[in-house]
C-alpha cells in the first residue's frame, strides 16, 4: 500500500519537526495578542467558488457527499474565516486579531516547497482600516520567521501597494475596471518573457519601459508605504523589508498594501504572502457585513525547506527537539519486588507533569539503561539492593548518588528537570 502523491506520513521524528513549527507559530501569535480559532476541514464547494471563482475547482479535493451536497476539503482558511465573521462579528470587539493553523488540501502539481497536503499559519486583523494594522501584520510575519533563528540575511519581506498601481493607471487615463487585468500582468512580470509582457501591455497603450520606470520610481504614489515604513522602522525592523512594486498578489480581492516573503538566496518559492482585503467580507456576505480586513498565510512545507537549508536554523530546531525527549525520567527496576513501588512513583511523577517511562516487563538492568538512553531521559532512578534508598544517575554526566526514597520528589527538583509544554 503506497502513500498518495503529495501527502506525508509523520513518523515520530517528522511529527517532532511539525510540532516545532506549530509551537513557534502559536507562541509568536500569542505574543502579538492574537487568539486562536479553527473551522471544519470540509466546507461547501460553493464557499470556495464565491471567493475565488470557478477556476478554484481545479485545485479542490471535492466530491458529492451522502446528502448529495457538493463539498470540498479546505484548500485555504480565508473563506471559512469570512463565513464565521459574517455569522458572529457583532459578538467580538474590534479589531479582531485571530490566527489559525489548519491542515489544508490542494490538488496541485507537486514541487519543492509545495505538496497537496500542508499546514498553514493564517493571521488576520478584522475591523481596522489604519496602516498601523498593516505594520502590525508585517512585524508579526517577520517575528514568526525570526523565532526559527532566521535573520535579515536569510529572508526579506517585499512590500507594495496595489492602490499605487491604480493611481498609475488613472494617470495614464486607463479605466480602473481593467485594473485587475493589468495587475495580473505585473504579477507575472518576473516570470514571463519581455516580448510576452509587451504584447499584453499593448492593449493598455503602455510599454514595458513605462511600467519599469514606475517600478524604479513610484514617486508620490507611496504615501501609505511611507506611513508603513515609519511604523516598521520605529520597531527596528528596517533591515527586514523593502519596497518592491512588482509584488501585487494575483488574487483579485486584495485592495491595498500587499507583501510576500522570500529567502535571500532566491532558491524557494514565497515563504508567506498576504495583504489587505477590505471588500472580501462584504462580497462574501452579499453586503450583510462590511469590515476592513488584512492577513497573511505561511505554509509549513516551504518553511521546512528553508530550515533544512539554513544551518543555524536547523541547529536551533534540533536543539528544541532534543530538549523534549520521550521521557525525562526512566525508572530502572532491578528488583522485581520493588515494581509496585516504582509503579506508584511513575503515576505520582506523571501526575506532577514529568514524562516518565519504565520497562513494562521484567528485563535485565543493562537493557533497561539502554532503553533509558534511547528514550532521551536525563535521569534514571534505580530500585535495587540500596532500598529504602534509590540510586539517581544523570545520564549526560554519569554522576550517581543515593537518596532516601521518600525524598525522591525533592531530589528531582534539585536536578531542575523542567516540565515543558508541548
Amino acid at each position: 500500500m503506497q502513500l498518495l502523491p503529495g501527502f506525508r506520513d509523520f513518523f515520530p521524528e517528522d511529527c517532532a519537526r511539525r510540532n516545532y513549527i506549530l509551537a513557534h507559530w502559536r507562541e509568536v501569535c500569542r505574543r502579538y495578542g492574537f487568539v486562536e480559532y479553527d473551522g471544519p476541514v470540509l466546507e461547501t464547494e460553493e464557499l470556495y467558488r464565491k471567493k475565488s471563482g470557478d477556476e478554484i475547482v481545479k485545485q479542490l479535493f471535492n466530491f458529492c457527499d451522502k446528502g448529495e451536497r457538493a463539498v470540498a476539503m479546505r484548500p485555504e482558511m480565508t473563506p471559512t474565516l469570512a463565513r464565521m465573521v459574517a455569522t458572529r462579528e457583532r459578538d467580538f470587539k474590534k479589531p479582531m486579531k485571530w490566527f489559525s493553523m489548519p491542515q489544508c488540501f490542494r490538488y496541485e502539481k507537486q514541487q519543492r516547497g509545495r505538496l497537496r497536503e500542508f499546514y498553514q499559519l493564517n493571521c488576520d486583523i478584522i475591523g481596522e482600516p489604519s496602516v498601523a494594522a498593516d505594520a502590525e501584520m508585517i512585524a508579526l510575519v517577520i517575528d514568526v520567521l525570526r523565532s526559527f533563528g532566521f535573520t535579515e540575511n536569510d529572508f526579506v519581506v517585499r512590500v507594495s501597494d496595489r492602490d499605487a498601481w491604480l493611481a498609475f493607471l488613472a494617470a495614464k487615463n486607463i479605466d480602473v475596471p481593467r485594473g485587475q487585468e493589468f495587475l495580473q500582468i505585473v504579477d507575472k512580470l518576473e516570470r514571463e518573457a519581455p516580448e510576452a509582457v509587451e504584447a499584453k501591455l499593448k492593449s493598455f497603450g503602455l510599454t514595458l519601459d513605462e511600467v519599469r520606470a514606475f517600478i524604479a520610481n513610484p514617486g508620490e504614489h507611496l504615501e501609505k508605504f511611507n506611513e508603513l515604513s515609519a511604523e516598521l522602522n520605529a520597531r527596528g525592523l528596517n533591515a527586514f523589508y523593502q519596497l518592491d512594486p512588482t509584488i501585487v498578489r494575483g488574487l483579485a480581492y486584495y485592495t491595498g498594501i500587499v507583501f510576500e516573503v522570500f529567502d535571500r538566496s532566491k532558491k524557494l518559492r514565497a515563504l508567506a504572502g498576504g495583504g489587505r482585503y477590505d471588500n472580501l467580507l462584504r462580497d462574501m456576505s452579499d453586503g450583510k457585513v462590511s469590515l476592513h480586513a488584512l492577513g497573511f498565510g505561511m505554509g509549513d512545507v516551504v518553511l521546512g525547506e528553508l530550515i533544512n537549508d539554513t544551518p543555524h536554523a536547523l541547529e536551533k530546531m534540533q536543539h528544541w527537539i532534543e530538549q523534549r525527549p520521550a521521557a525525562q525520567v526512566y525508572l530502572v527496576i532491578a528488583k522485581e519486588e520493588r515494581r509496585s513501588t516504582a509503579l506508584a512513583d511513575a503515576q505520582r511523577l506523571r501526575e506532577l507533569g514529568f514524562r516518565v517511562d519504565f520497562s513494562l516487563t521484567p528485563s535485565k538492568v543493562g537493557k533497561q539503561f539502554q532503553a533509558a538512553e534511547q528514550s532521551g531521559a536525563r535521569v534514571t532512578i534505580l530500585y535495587g539492593d540500596e532500598w529504602p534508598n534509590v540510586k539517581f544517575k544523570t545520564l549526560a554526566t554519569r554522576d550517581e548518588f543515593l537518596a532516601a526514597h521518600d525524598s525522591l520528589i525533592a531530589k528531582l527538583d534539585e536536578l531542575k528537570l523542567t516540565i515543558e509544554e508541548f
